[in-house]
């Protein structure tokens, strides 16, 4: 796939890049092996002024980058703002909690003896560069949620981005840059998937993280247990949105058309499967229907388009053909279903709803990645609890009752990284983000993101016999 900015609302090509040869990615790998050595040894008051100054240059440069965004893969502008100023909030937030999230953890003095030492603690150490593999569809937020942590904790980031989003990805080296880091410490590199491989196996390389696909998950992940590096893989979703009768019906079905189109339904966190108990069944389908087909599509730099296009003509292509496999085996179009006529150009597709879908169909086991809900009717919570964890994904996941037993029943068994409870999934530095079975495993955010790149270190002091 050749490194270019395609505006995905005209399929127009509009830059291209060379990409990076071998003298090139030697270069940036030596450059960040020596930055490692001297950026290790800061004090995390200077990595927090670092950080921090980072965020307020991206602040300054919010509509310019969300601008940027869209350009590249098509999120509506309003949303590309939104995601910059979510950035500039994690990065803040790593720069004022990463001195108490990385302190030393010493246990207490009956354990510390019971060991035999005098006194002992839990240190954390940077590992060295870590590769970061990154998509498209949060181009800014998904490399800001691995770079905030990684920096704070005194790693060195090294960043291979989707090769449909290379403005982004230089402006992210420029913005760490021009925080005043010391050259190496964040480097983006303009190359391929093929060479992936090589700088992986690379011993300066320390460890990997990437948010992706499963093949790319799982081809990063092999890679990376022959060399015995560190992974963190966040891989795809198929979230289930649950719909019990105690749950508020009209905000249930708001946030159920927010939660599925967000990103132009682009998103591995974005609810795809609603799941509706039979008593409030038909009322949620009519209104969520309505309110699907009445979003508007279109230019994604203007203020009143809802769903832009898709970010390129082969991610459209397999939507259509998951949609038009589940009409063949009998499902039934509520809303939508095709390309909008009005909008001949560009890779955009309608909001859709499909009902009566049944486990031979692809859409039931594969994630759909575009504006696209299927519907389930169920009787109970039995039901729905084996319907929500049919599925080889394991992200998140939402669940719409005020029931206590029903919300301890739904924590105790969905399998899923999160439970989010009458609200629609999202991301926030204080909390853990991950998922489990296909979707990948580990944590980004929080303290256990910062930790993911850590070498937990046990120091241990014997006792002096003379004491």
């Amino acid at each position: 796939m050749p490194i270019a900015t395609v505006n995905p609302a005209t399929g127009e090509t509009l830059r291209t890049f060379e990409e990076l040869g071998a003298d090139g990615i030697e270069r940036r790998l030596a450059a960040a092996a020596a930055a490692f050595r001297r950026y290790r040894t800061t004090d995390l008051p200077e990595r927090a002024r670092l950080m921090s100054r980072a965020a307020d240059l991206l602040e300054e440069d919010q509509e310019a980058i969300a601008r940027t965004m869209t350009t590249e893969m098509g999120k509506p502008l309003a949303a590309a703002r939104a995601e910059a100023a979510k950035c500039v909030k994690a990065m803040r937030w790593y720069a004022g909690h990463a001195e108490i999230l990385l302190a030393d953890e010493e246990p207490n003095d009956t354990e510390v003896k019971d060991s035999g030492a005098a006194r002992a603690r839990v240190h954390y150490r940077p590992l060295g560069a870590v590769l970061a593999v990154m998509p498209w569809n949060f181009p800014l937020w998904q490399v800001i949620r691995f770079a905030a942590p990684a920096l704070m904790a005194g790693n060195v980031g090294l960043l291979k981005h989707a090769s449909n989003v290379p403005q982004t990805a230089l402006y992210l080296e420029d913005l760490f840059g021009r925080a005043g880091y010391p050259e190496g410490c964040f480097q983006t590199l303009l190359v391929g998937s093929r060479a992936v491989e090589g700088i992986l196996r690379d011993p300066r390389v320390a460890a990997a993280t990437l948010t992706g696909s499963e093949p790319a998950g799982r081809s990063v992940a092999a890679i990376a247990g022959d060399e015995i590096k560190k992974t963190v893989l966040e891989l795809g979703g198929s979230d289930p949105y649950v719909v019990f009768p105690s749950a508020d019906l009209d905000r249930a079905v708001r946030t159920a058309v927010t939660a599925r189109v967000q990103n132009n339904g682009q998103s591995c966190i974005a609810a795809k499967r609603f799941i509706v108990h039979a008593d409030v069944y038909d009322a949620f389908a009519e209104r969520f229907t309505a309110r699907m087909a009445a979003l508007t599509v279109g230019d994604p730099m203007a203020d009143t388009t809802d769903v832009g296009p898709l970010a390129s003509e082969q991610g459209r292509a397999d939507l259509e053909e998951l949609v038009d496999d589940a009409v063949r085996l009998g499902a039934a179009v509520l809303c939508g279903g095709g390309r909008p006529a009005e909008l001949a150009r560009g890779w955009f597709y309608e909001p859709t709803v499909l009902a009566w879908i049944t486990p031979e169909m692809r859409i039931h086991r594969e994630e759909a990645f575009g504006p696209v809900a299927t519907l389930y009717r169920v009787s109970g919570l039995d039901e729905a609890v084996e319907l929500a964890n049919d599925t080889p994904f394991g992200l998140s996941s939402n669940v719409w009752t005020r029931d206590p037993a029903e919300q301890d029943r739904f924590v105790r068994d969905i399998e899923a990284g999160g439970v989010f409870f009458n609200g629609m999934t999202a991301s926030h530095p204080a909390l853990p983000f991950g998922g489990v079975k296909r979707s990948g495993y580990g944590r980004e955010l929080s303290g256990h993101g910062i930790r993911e790149f850590c070498n937990v270190t046990t120091v241990w002091h014997g006792a002096d016999p003379d004491e």
